[in-house]
């Protein structure tokens, strides 16, 4: 028999998805399942994508531009100007979501071996894309004790070697919730131009920010224009995750221009889907007001009843829709698997993603999962009451100890 490469084998599972075989036997016995897994949101789509898709003027549908239908580029790139980011039409390329934006930046600045930096935990996606393309995950631990806040960037330096490329970051951050400051930011900059490395930014997020304002882009700090990538997306923002459509963004034209080369190789990002994203940026500002503080409610949901567990450990969560979770178990994935396996409380069980997929760091996140707080108030309520009652009967529990 053939054997496989060791790219394939150095591939890992997706924490997030690993664990759909356990839901579906689940599903299958009655069990109701709160998936909270899965950043899936539940809130509506925009009208406005969804009278696009609709009313195509179409009698073929073709594949579209390699980099986005034009209109769709000029559109985004005014939405980003809209927003104070000098950003011409000319510096964005349409992708297959931000999932392909991610390969393409790393792809863009990186050979077999490099590296890039990267906080973690981190989106579990980060590792697998690196690990298609051969580059190495260098990771620099957050900790939750810290509400998993950026360290500085002198620890960053630590990590710089000549193989490094870049540095990833997600702002606000999948999966911990955390808000990176202007200073922060700047502060790798700093470093991005001493060293001669690229910032690429995950910047999905930023609608959903409840410290108020949007977060500072990587394309607002000064001086980065040759060294700075945003990559975007509009699955979470206009609740278009199956559309898979994205953006990558830079001032830099060499890298533009070899994304463009990616681009071309894979044809072109979906037609269809493109045209409704035209229409979605004619959503009004009501629409993200409500949203946000839909998921500002879910937050505090999540805080009060995860930290009103004994042993539970919840941190300040300023962004996203994500919470990174300590609990009193032995093993998160033996603990997550349980709660599909297992357990049912009222005919009801939670799915999470366990954390060890989000760390690069072999050991860490035993004891943690990722809740995605996509689900209504009520459902989420649920959901902790499956969780409350899971920790009371799980075997791998840990005691608490006293001093």
């Amino acid at each position: 028999m053939p054997s496989l490469s060791q790219r394939a084998a150095a591939m890992p599972a997706s924490p997030i998805r690993k664990l759909v075989p356990y839901a579906e036997a689940a599903a299958k016995r009655g069990v109701k399942i709160f998936h909270l897994n899965i950043g899936q949101p539940d809130v509506r789509t925009p009208d406005e994508f969804w009278n696009a898709v609709r009313r195509p003027d179409l009698k073929v549908l073709e594949y579209s531009h390699s980099a986005g239908p034009a209109a769709l580029r000029e559109g985004i790139a005014a939405a980003y100007r809209a927003m104070g980011l000098d950003v011409a039409d000319d510096q964005v390329i349409v992708t297959t979501a931000g999932s392909e934006a991610l390969s393409f930046a790393i792809g863009c600045v990186c050979d077999d071996g490099d590296e890039v930096i990267v906080p973690e935990p981190m989106y579990a996606n980060y590792i697998g894309f690196a690990a298609a393309l051969g580059v190495k995950v260098v990771p620099i631990t957050t900790r939750i004790e810290d509400n998993f806040a950026l360290p500085p960037a002198s620890e960053f330096a630590k990590r710089i070697t000549p193989r490094t490329k870049a540095i990833v970051v997600c702002n606000p951050n999948n999966p911990t919730g955390t808000v990176y400051s202007e200073d922060q930011l700047e502060a790798l900059r700093d470093l991005a131009l001493a060293h001669d490395i690229f910032i690429i930014a995950d910047e999905v997020y930023r609608e959903f920010n409840y410290l108020g304002g949007r977060p500072k882009s990587v394309l607002e700090l000064e001086g980065l224009d040759k060294h700075a990538v945003m990559v975007d997306s509009v699955s979470k923002r206009y609740s278009l995750c199956g559309a898979r459509v994205g953006f990558i963004v830079s001032r830099n034209p060499d890298l533009m221009s070899a994304a463009m080369r990616f681009a071309q190789a894979r044809l072109s990002p979906p037609t269809l889907e493109c045209i409704g994203v035209i229409g979605a940026l004619q959503t009004p500002a009501s629409y993200f007001d409500e949203v946000r503080a839909e998921y500002r409610a879910r937050r505090d949901v999540v805080v009060s009843r995860v930290r009103a567990i004994p042993g539970a450990v919840c941190p300040d969560i300023d962004g996203a829709f994500y919470a990174t979770v300590r609990l009193p178990i032995d093993d998160s994935d033996t603990f997550c698997q349980w709660l599909l396996e297992s357990f049912d409380h009222n005919g009801k069980t939670v799915m999470f993603a366990p954390a060890t997929g989000f760390y690069a760091t072999p050991g860490l996140g035993k004891d943690e999962v990722r809740i995605a707080y996509v689900l209504n108030t009520s459902a989420l309520n649920e959901a902790m009451d499956c969780l409350e009652a899971a920790l009371a009967a799980y075997p791998g529990r840990r005691e608490l100890t006293t001093a």
